[in-house]
């Protein structure tokens, strides 16, 4: 098993949500989050004075796939959340030794 933390734009959560459906993935976490990577942040105005949001709101999405369906769900995610500019996020892949079901202690994949 592996997990899959995918950290997207805000505007794509639905496009990405909707293209992991349609290949059968079934369980996702979704969280809001904020954070930075190259882009360093913007710099705005309000109310005449400037200030600097170097903190952008961010979608982090996770989900522990079986091994066979985790290259479907890279390249699905990848599809659906480029805009091909700064910022459109990263994913991480990571090894997960067991999974259990706390309402009858299944264990494994079949657990996902």
């Amino acid at each position: 098993m592996t997990k899959v933390e995918a950290v997207i734009q805000t505007s794509k959560l639905d496009t990405v949500k909707d293209a992991l459906h349609e290949i059968g993935v079934e369980g996702m976490t979704v969280l809001e989050a904020r954070g930075h990577g190259r882009q360093k942040g913007h710099t705005e105005f309000y109310r005449g004075r400037e200030y600097t949001v170097d903190l952008i709101p961010k979608i982090k999405i996770e989900m522990v796939l079986a091994d066979d369906m985790v290259e479907k769900a890279v390249q699905t995610i990848v599809t659906a959340a480029r805009t091909g500019k700064i910022g459109d996020g990263k994913i991480f892949l990571s090894r997960v030794d067991d999974a259990i079901r706390i309402r009858n202690d299944e264990r494994g994949d079949s657990a996902l």
